[in-house]
């Protein structure tokens, strides 16, 4: 009986049943309303009431039709849906109103008579008994569906206060789905207590027993402050124990300053390699950025996107986003019409072309140049260094010197690990640019000030590994690793995106910003936590492909953020990268010389020009590695 009851409670309704029950409602209504008005006798002409049923059933389909109240799903049945058939009954009534008023101008018909108070009683009728029959048969719905399916018997990991909130969200937002059989805390104090009636124990009583006697199914964390390893050690136990792991979010992110049930969701591997936030002075961006005319290139991009998305929040006197990607531009544009951003326009551009470049800022007059614009992906810039240095490089250079010809006041670059010691093409042109930047912040002499902020690897960004595990693992896998040891550097997009801005409020000009990433992640254990995550097993269900270093590829990521090659700031998360002096003019020579001497032709060459600006850059399993040895035997 469960199993067919469950099998109709997942079917929709036919939104013409609905209609034609709501029909039916309406004339039996009609004939009630006749009864009301005359104290429920036949005082009336029943014969001729009859003969008005057909219109009435006529103008009830057209009237709600036009109201279009019979969509809605009844399951779902909301304020909107209510006001649908309030809609629909008023054009009802509008109707009537209508067509009797009519009929006393013109006689159509002498048996037409309907009094309008048996229209004002009609319509009462109808918005109170339809309305109310659609919650009522939601609520029978639910009910149903409670009785047909069970609850997953679920723990609470944390006695504390909130994971007190947590219990009495799920016990009132979410009985049928939820059935809490008790707190877990690390506390061995608490053990053997009880908050509201329910038991508390101690993580190690949790065991394959204690899972089988309470067919325990979930484990919700409702910690305030959980550390990332707390966190870790916590899914790897409850997950050996086949139990699914969720997380109430932090009280900062509650709806109205209310947890809901819906923000309880399953742990992702964000949540594993998240770290404390950043605490940014807003006050000081808000201070810098009101008023001021902002350039965004790269908008459409991962880290340009929400560059723009937080800084369309400030009163800025205009935010201009710049992308060559139409698409991706166009998608920004509604995401932030549809949200809070705020005197913004959208320019499809390229940032090689100097000449369309030039007319913006002739045009647009820009104050702050975020310039996230770039070619990232090692291994396709590698095979294809005459585009990394024409976008890397020549596009930088093309929008910092326009920066200077009119005066913008701070230009922020966007850098990366990869600039530190390069070993490959892509790394290298963000190094020459970071230079670039440099030696202009000399030769500008603080008129437009030039500060570079270097990061790591940020959390879904486009081409990142973590978007790639998950959909190997949506298409049932192997997940491919280039190396079994290999690590990288993790943060957060808004994190990442609040250094950029905080390093152009704080810049004085010439500074390389680089953010303390805490500690690296091995990949390979990533792959393998992502693996459990998604409720599988590894090597049993998903394996593990080892596919070898891709040219240019470095096992480990560098950002010189130790104290000998740091400076601190006001902000301990956020260091001043000590980097070798440079001669201006002969930078900005031969970086102009690279990009005029760049063919797609002569690749060779190309990137022997750029060891020569970079003597760091040593390439690693790539075919320019044998422009290091030729190098090396003149030295």
């Amino acid at each position: 009986m469960k199993k067919i009851l469950n099998s109709y409670t997942k079917r929709h309704v036919s939104r013409w049943l609905v209609l034609s029950i709501d029909v039916f409602l309406i004339i039996q209504l009609f004939l009630a309303a006749y009864f009301i008005r005359f104290n429920f006798t036949l005082s009336f002409d029943l014969v001729q009431t009859i003969y008005e049923i057909p219109l009435i059933g006529i103008l009830a389909v057209l009237s709600f039709m036009l109201a279009g109240s019979y969509k809605g799903i009844i399951r779902h049945t909301g304020i909107k849906d209510a006001l649908n058939v309030y809609v629909g009954v008023s054009l009802l009534c509008g109707f009537l109103v209508f067509s009797v008023l009519l009929n006393r101008v013109f006689d159509f018909s002498s048996t037409f008579t309907i009094p309008i108070s048996i229209i004002v009683i009609h319509y009462l009728l109808n918005i109170i008994v339809l309305i109310s029959s659609r919650f009522v048969y939601k609520y029978m719905y639910r009910t149903l569906v409670s009785s047909v399916k069970q609850p997953s018997a679920t723990l609470i990991y944390g006695a504390g206060e909130m994971g007190a909130i947590a219990y009495n969200t799920l016990q009132k937002g979410a009985r049928e789905l939820y059935k809490v059989v008790g707190f877990v805390d690390d506390n061995i104090s608490r053990a053997g207590q009880m908050i509201n009636r329910m038991p508390i124990y101690h993580g190690s009583e949790i065991t394959d027993e204690f899972v089988r006697k309470y067919q325990v199914k979930e484990v919700v964390v409702a910690i305030q402050k959980i550390k990332p390893r707390r966190l870790l050690e916590i899914v790897d136990d409850m997950k050996s124990l086949g139990v699914e792991v969720k997380i109430a979010p932090p009280i900062s992110r509650w709806v109205g300053g209310h947890l809901d049930v819906g923000q309880i969701k399953p742990v992702r591997i964000e949540d594993l390699l998240n770290r404390a936030p950043i605490n940014l002075s807003n006050q000081e961006v808000r201070d810098e950025l009101t008023g001021k005319v902002v350039f965004v290139t790269g908008a459409a991009g991962s880290i340009g996107g929400e560059i723009s998305q937080q800084i369309t929040s400030y009163d800025c006197e205009k935010v201009v986003l710049i992308d060559q990607s139409e698409s991706a531009l166009y998608d920004l544009e509604q995401e932030l019409k549809r949200g809070k951003g705020v005197n913004f326009e959208v320019q499809v551009a390229d940032i090689r072309d100097s000449v369309v470049m030039d007319h913006l800022f002739q045009t647009k007059k820009p104050d702050f140049v975020f310039h996230a614009a770039a070619y990232k992906h090692v291994p396709l810039m590698e095979e294809n260094p005459y585009q990394a240095v024409r976008t890397n490089v020549q596009g930088t250079a093309n929008i910092i010197d326009l920066s200077v010809k009119y005066e913008v006041s701070k230009f922020v670059m966007v850098s990366t690990d990869k600039a530190v010691n390069p070993t490959n093409v892509m790394g290298a042109t963000k190094r020459i640019a970071e230079m670039y930047a440099s030696s202009m912040n000399e030769i500008a002499k603080g008129k437009t000030k030039f500060i570079t902020t270097r990061f790591g690897n940020v959390l879904g960004s486009n081409g990142s590994v973590i978007p790639l595990f998950k959909k190997q693992i949506e298409n049932g896998g192997p997940l491919t690793l280039t190396h079994r040891d290999i690590t990288r550097y993790f943060m957060t997009i808004p994190e990442a995106c609040q250094l950029v801005i905080e390093a152009g409020c704080m810049g004085k000009g010439g500074e390389i910003f680089i953010f303390d990433m805490g500690k690296s992640v091995k990949i390979f254990d990533l792959a393998k936590r992502m693996i459990q995550l998604s409720g599988l097993r590894y090597p049993e269900d998903i394996d593990i492909k080892i596919t070898g270093l891709r040219p240019g590829e470095k096992l480990y990521e560098e950002l010189l953020n130790d104290k000998e090659a740091t400076l601190p700031t006001h902000h301990e998360k956020i260091m001043i990268g000590k980097v070798r002096a440079l001669n201006s003019e002969e930078t900005i020579f031969a970086i102009r010389t690279l990009c005029e001497e760049n063919t797609i032709t002569s690749p060779q060459q190309t990137v022997s020009r750029m060891k020569e600006i970079v003597p760091e850059f040593l390439s690693q399993n790539s075919i320019y590695t044998e422009l290091d040895i030729v190098k090396n035997k003149f030295e």
